[in-house]
C-alpha cells in the first residue's frame, strides 16, 4: 500500500496536462455541472475535506486509507497515511514520514493536483466531457460525469460524482492507461473555517532529522 500511496501522490497526483491536438466535446449539461461547482468553491474563504483514497486495479479497489485536504485559494495541505503534500502558492513539499524524506519542487505551470476538486479546472482543455445522467453514490443521487482525455496522458479516463442541489463533489474515480485505479470518495466537507495562519507554510525546523531534497 505504501508503494501506491508514494506514486500516487508524489508521481501520478500531478498529472501533467495535454495540448488541444484534437477537437475537444464538451456537453453543455455537464459542463454547466462543473462550472457551477467550481464557483461554489471559489466562494470559500476555504475549503476542509475528509475522504477515503482507494487503489487497486483492473478499475477494483483493494486497499483504502482515510485522507484529508485543506484549500484556501491556490494553497493546499494534502495528507494520506504517513505523506503529506504541501503547496504554499510557489513550491510543492512532499513529505514522508516513514522514510524522513522532504522533496521541494517548483509546479510544472501545466500541472494539476490529484485532489478532491483538481478536474474542476484541468478538464476546460485537456478532456472530453460527457453527462451520463444520474448514479446513487454514498447514498447521494448524484450526476455522473465522464473526462476522456483529448490526448494521450496516461489516464484512460476519470469519473466524476457530483451532488448538484449542494455543489459539491461526492466522489472521483481516476483509472489509468495501465489499469491502476485511484478513487476519492469525500466523507466529511466544511468550509470558511478558522485556519492556522501557518496551515500552508513549510517549517524547515520540524524536519531537522529528514532528508531534504530541492529540485
Amino acid at each position: 500500500m505504501k508503494n501506491i500511496i508514494s506514486k500516487v501522490i508524489l508521481g501520478s497526483f500531478v498529472v501533467s496536462a495535454v495540448g488541444m491536438a484534437n477537437a475537444q466535446k464538451i456537453d453543455a449539461k455537464a459542463k454547466k455541472i462543473l462550472d457551477d461547482i467550481t464557483a461554489n468553491y471559489n466562494s470559500k474563504k476555504n475549503s476542509y475535506f475528509k475522504f477515503s483514497f482507494g487503489s487497486g486495479l483492473n478499475g477494483q479497489v483493494t486497499k483504502t486509507e482515510p485522507g484529508i485536504y485543506y484549500a484556501a485559494g491556490d494553497k493546499y495541505k494534502l495528507k494520506i497515511m504517513d505523506t503529506e503534500q504541501i503547496f504554499d502558492g510557489n513550491k510543492i513539499y512532499n513529505i514522508n514520514a516513514d522514510d524522513m524524506e522532504v522533496t521541494i519542487a517548483k509546479p510544472n505551470g501545466s500541472s494539476a493536483l490529484f485532489s478532491p476538486i483538481n478536474y474542476l479546472g484541468t478538464y476546460r482543455n485537456d478532456y472530453n466531457v460527457t453527462y451520463n445522467g444520474k448514479k446513487v453514490v454514498n447514498g447521494v443521487n448524484a450526476d455522473f460525469i465522464k473526462l476522456t482525455p483529448v490526448k494521450a496522458n496516461g489516464i484512460k479516463y476519470v469519473y466524476l460524482f457530483v451532488d448538484s442541489a449542494k455543489k459539491q463533489m461526492v466522489k472521483l474515480e481516476q483509472h489509468g492507461s495501465n489499469k491502476d485505479v485511484a478513487v476519492i470518495a469525500i466523507k466529511e466537507y466544511k468550509e470558511n473555517q478558522d485556519l492556522d495562519p501557518n496551515m500552508f507554510v513549510f517549517d524547515k525546523n520540524k524536519y531537522k532529522n529528514y532528508v531534504i531534497t530541492e529540485l
